[in-house]
């Protein structure tokens, strides 16, 4: 079986970050996969298809790490809050 062309596999990869990212619009996926690239015009397929996947690794390792870092965060803040409301009626924060 014959692998699917580049131009095929960005079209898929571009379905999988509607799936994955149903609030980001294509615009913004495309805008910001191809940000650091300038012109844009003479990109073959298979650039196109690097720079998207590159992007979506950077997705889903920004999202998880945020994800988990924003929840340890918490956890943190909430076991600190005495200490935290110290600082803040002290004028220390």
């Amino acid at each position: 079986m014959r692998k699917p062309s580049a131009y095929n596999q960005v079209i898929s990869l571009l379905q999988e970050l509607h799936r994955c990212y149903p609030t980001y619009n294509l615009g913004r996926h495309i805008a910001t996969a191809l940000d650091e690239y300038g012109d844009i015009w003479g990109m073959t397929d298979n650039e196109i298809l690097f720079a998207l996947r590159r992007y979506k690794t950077q997705l889903d390792m920004d999202i998880r790490r945020s994800e988990a870092y924003e929840l340890q965060r918490i956890i943190q803040d909430g076991l600190d809050l005495d200490n935290i409301l110290k600082e803040e009626d002290n004028g220390d924060y």
